[in-house]
């Protein structure tokens, strides 16, 4: 018999409507396009505040993709929900971020090591000190397999997670780059944070989409293309994480 679930902002008619791994971008109609593009027969499972969810399969497993909305808040919310009441395993968050290392371009894929934040989310979880924010290294590890293998130019270490798109402050994004921070982006320490609180994995692939030092941007074909090559990491590592 089928078994609906109610959460705040998820509403399924059956748990077996979400799949063990879900793609999280931010934009709830980019996750619309890559069902619509990466995925076979997809289905719609929510639609609630317009915060689109799709399963489908690729290669064979079910996969599915469904939006954060923006900044770490918003993102707790899915991913907590995702996680706890319909039991799913791993979400590998697909994103922009703006680049601050002279290791990265335009163009090129991200694979978050770990995040540093400006956040106060994790203050929540009681732990004195910082609580430090990582990816799955099972993920990450076949993530890089994959950007290999599919001949993308991915390059792995720590992002900020920045609470402000506007931060106030002018010098810290030079800070950040003194610290070896390769780009800057708004989801992934809450994505890890969350992670880590559940008991389940993670991990945030993203595409530098501008360049906060050198001014390079893409215009929105070139964003489309590199895109392209963030999402078949990203799903070559979905489908490495499902048995």
């Amino acid at each position: 018999m089928a078994k609906t679930s109610i959460s705040a902002s998820i509403t399924v008619k059956d748990n077996t409507d979400i799949a063990k791994v879900v793609l999280m971008p931010g934009d709830p109609l980019r996750a619309k396009h890559v069902a619509d593009h990466y995925l076979e027969n997809p289905v719609c499972f929510n639609t609630i505040r317009n915060m689109l969810g799709y399963t489908g399969t690729y290669r064979g497993k079910k996969i599915s993709v469904m939006g954060s909305g923006m900044g770490i808040p918003s993102l707790g919310i899915y991913a907590t929900e995702l996680y706890n009441q319909f039991d799913v395993d791993a979400i590998i968050r697909i994103g922009s971020a703006g680049g601050l290392s002279d290791k990265v371009k335009v163009r090129d894929v991200v694979i978050a090591m770990a995040a540093s934040t400006n956040s106060s989310y994790g203050d929540a979880y009681g732990i004195p000190g910082q609580l430090a924010a990582a990816a799955d290294y099972g993920m990450l590890a076949d993530s890089v397999a994959a950007a290999k293998e599919l001949k993308v130019n991915a390059v792995v270490g720590n992002v900020y997670s920045s609470d402000f798109f506007y931060y106030p402050q002018s010098d810290l994004n030079q800070k950040l780059r003194d610290f070896g921070h390769l780009a800057v982006e708004m989801e992934a320490a809450g994505l890890y944070w969350t992670a880590a609180a559940c008991h389940k994995k993670a991990l945030s692939i993203l595409t530098i989409s501008d360049h906060i030092f050198t001014g390079e941007a893409l215009s929105a074909e070139e964003r489309q293309n590199s895109f392209h090559d963030m999402m078949k990491v990203a799903l070559e590592t979905a489908w490495h994480a499902i048995p």
